[in-house]
């Protein structure tokens, strides 16, 4: 079987796999796309149930809130109220008639739930005639009465003189029971309290009852007749009470037998509906659920099927290309294992796998001539790194050279300035001695000094103390501040040591070549900022970038500024600025300053290492960052962010400026 399948090419053996898939996924397909539809009719039975209930809930709700809000405009009308029992009317008959009147499972209900909405709001109707009635009743039968038998009241207490008239007891009680009843009528009308209506009643009987005695009691004509009024007013106001009681009762009758029993009816129609919905969505998805396990397990039996078929012809055709394949993975490990007397097996195969086998053998016939090339790539090889041993050596001559320059210059330059005060106190020296040569000489011929001569010795003798002490003190500074800086230089020593204190002597040693250009130093350093690090690192940097700029952003005698400034950076960095407002640089210049050896002054002895070393410096022994930012005629500025504890090792600068840096920005 597998001799016949070598016969045939792998293409077709693979495309055959290809079309016993494609076979499978198309049976799938077809059975697939029949469950399909079949589950579609059943999803579609069971979401237009579901979609009947969701229309059936709205239903309920919305006869609920607007009997909900018919109760609340019969205890309380307003404007308000009557236009939202407009909208939820509006709302409900909106429902009923576009979207359940659609509805297939709702379309033989609509009827009874319109007929059912539309007594409900015929009854909202006939409460609002009640309710204006009763509202009619109540101002002009129940308040009308009792403002004008407030008004006799009145009336009655200014016809009485004083109030120690017999009539005054009797007055006061009823008009408390007055008082008392307009209370309780209100609280009635508004609520439905029966103890209101109780408590209404029986002050009216206790204002009847005190008219009678009243009269009795009256002494004047306005009495009597007001009191007759009064008692004429109070009977209105029973049978105006009367009314309200009945109209009252109407519309709570009203209310229960048309609103509620209707909502009642609504409710129990849409309850009905929901329990038929229910039962459909049930069955629905019992037919849902079996078309679902039916097409599941036909799938699965002709998945199982052609599963079978496609692995048992896998099977064949993988050990048609993998025995060959074999043989070609043992000839190429004898061939990487540097065996080349193997030969390749299968070569004379017509099929792909001879052709990859012929290529192997090609492929060793190329080792073996590789191996000749080899031998004569090392010997090259070896030949190449003695010279670039040579070329490294140089490289560190060149940077030596760089550093002993920049030392040399500095001591060249601490020599000058030690030089000033030294002679001007060997001139001082000598003339002191001159005087006291002089002096001597007159003691010794006179025999005796005047006042003067000893008064102007002594007045020149301190004069030429006072101008040796002053000019050896600034010597002694001089050498101080070079020793400390040659040390830190020569020593990659660490400790700890305040920045500006660092920064001060360094600049102290550079103050000779500031004296020969036009070139104004500013420094903003803190105090108590200190560092735990190499101070002699600190030193070549701030060197070297000094250096820098009189070279090139102030050549020819520029005149302008440096400006060195320090502040911490949050709680373990510091932030260290140097700038100059000089040439500036171009792009191209800020890519490569960095570079080893790259100067813009090749023909004026430049190396190109200054800043080399001091990215190093910062980067590899400070463990800190470097940015440049700078434009041309706008001067630069170097952002140097390092640790205030030392990441970076001891090893010198030499060592470290070896390296090329990998970075992104640039200077001169």
């Amino acid at each position: 079987m597998l001799t016949l399948l070598r016969a045939v090419p792998i293409r077709w053996r693979i495309l055959s796999i290809a079309a016993l898939n494609s076979a499978v996924v198309l049976v799938l397909a077809v059975m697939i796309w029949n469950g399909a539809n079949v589950l579609g009719s059943a999803w579609k039975d069971v979401r237009q149930a579901r979609e009947s209930e969701k229309i059936l809930a709205r239903l309920e709700s919305e006869t609920s809130r607007l009997q909900n809000l018919i109760h609340r405009y019969i205890n309380q009308p307003s404007p308000e109220l009557f236009a939202e029992i407009l909208l939820v009317r509006e709302a409900v008959l909106g429902t009923l008639t576009t979207r359940a009147s659609t509805d297939p499972m709702l379309s033989g209900s609509v009827d009874e739930l319109e007929h059912a909405t539309e007594r409900l709001l015929d009854g909202f109707g006939q409460l609002r005639a009640v309710q204006t009635k009763i509202a009619k009743t109540y101002e002009e039968q129940v308040l009308g009465p009792a403002k004008d038998m407030a008004g006799l009241y009145t009336a009655i207490e200014g016809a009485t003189g004083h109030r120690d008239a017999q009539i005054w007891p009797s007055l006061g009680k009823s008009r408390e029971a007055f008082t008392a009843m307009l209370v309780a009528a209100n609280s009635y009308y508004l609520s439905l309290a029966t103890a209101s209506a109780e408590e209404a009643r029986r002050n009216t009987d206790t204002i009847e009852k005190t008219i009678p005695l009243m009269s009795g009691l009256a002494d004047n004509d306005q009495q009597r007749t007001a009191l007759q009024r009064l008692q004429a007013r109070t009977a209105a106001l029973r049978d105006g009470l009367s009314k309200l009681t009945e109209q009252l009762s109407n519309r709570t009758e009203l209310l229960r037998n048309t609103i509620d029993a209707t909502q009642a009816e609504a409710t129990g129609a849409v309850d009905e509906l929901s329990a038929r919905m229910r039962v459909r969505e049930q069955s629905a998805q019992a037919t849902f659920d079996r078309a679902l396990s039916d097409i599941s397990r036909r799938v699965l039996s002709i998945a199982v099927i052609f599963l079978g078929i496609i692995l048992s012809a896998g099977v064949l055709i993988a050990l048609s290309i993998r025995l060959p394949l074999q043989q070609i993975m043992t000839a190429m490990g004898a061939i990487t294992m540097g065996d080349f007397e193997r030969e390749v097996q299968g070569i004379n195969a017509r099929d792909e796998v001879g052709a990859m086998a012929r290529a192997v053998e090609v492929f060793r016939e190329n080792a073996i001539a590789k191996r000749k090339a080899e031998d004569e790539l090392r010997a090259s090889k070896e030949r190449a790194e003695s010279a670039l041993l040579e070329l490294n050596t140089a490289q560190q001559n060149l940077i030596d050279a760089e550093r002993l320059a920049a030392l040399g210059g500095l001591v060249a330059g601490v020599a000058h300035e030690v030089n000033n005060p030294i002679g001007i106190s060997l001139t001082v020296a000598s003339s002191l001695a001159r005087r006291t040569q002089i002096f001597e000489a007159e003691l010794k011929s006179e025999g005796q000094l005047r006042r003067s001569q000893l008064e102007e010795f002594v007045r020149s003798s301190r004069d030429a103390s006072e101008q040796l002490v002053a000019n050896l003190h600034r010597a002694g500074e001089l050498i101080q501040s070079f020793k400390q800086v040659a040390v830190d230089r020569s020593h990659a020593e660490r400790r700890q040591f305040p920045l500006r204190e660092a920064t001060d002597q360094i600049i102290a040693s550079l103050r000779p070549v500031l004296k020969r250009a036009p070139i104004t130093l500013q420094t903003d350093v803190p105090e108590n900022l200190v560092i735990d690090g190499y101070p002699g690192f600190y030193g070549q940097i701030l060197t070297n970038l000094f250096l820098n700029a009189v070279n090139h952003a102030f050549a020819d005698g520029r005149s302008g500024t440096i400006s060195i400034a320090a502040r911490p950076r949050g709680a373990d960095d510091v932030e260290i600025i140097f700038a100059d407002d000089g040439a500036g640089m171009t792009p191209e210049v800020q890519r490569q300053a960095f570079d080893p050896f790259f100067t813009t002054r090749r023909n004026e002895g430049g190396t190109g290492l200054g800043l080399h070393i001091v990215y190093n410096l910062v980067t590899q022994q400070l463990g800190g960052r470097m940015m440049l930012e700078s434009r041309p005629g706008q001067g630069t500025t170097f952002r140097i962010i390092m640790p205030r504890i030392a990441k970076g090792g001891g090893a010198t600068e030499e060592t470290d400026g070896a390296q090329w840096p990998n970075r992104t920005m640039s200077s001169t």
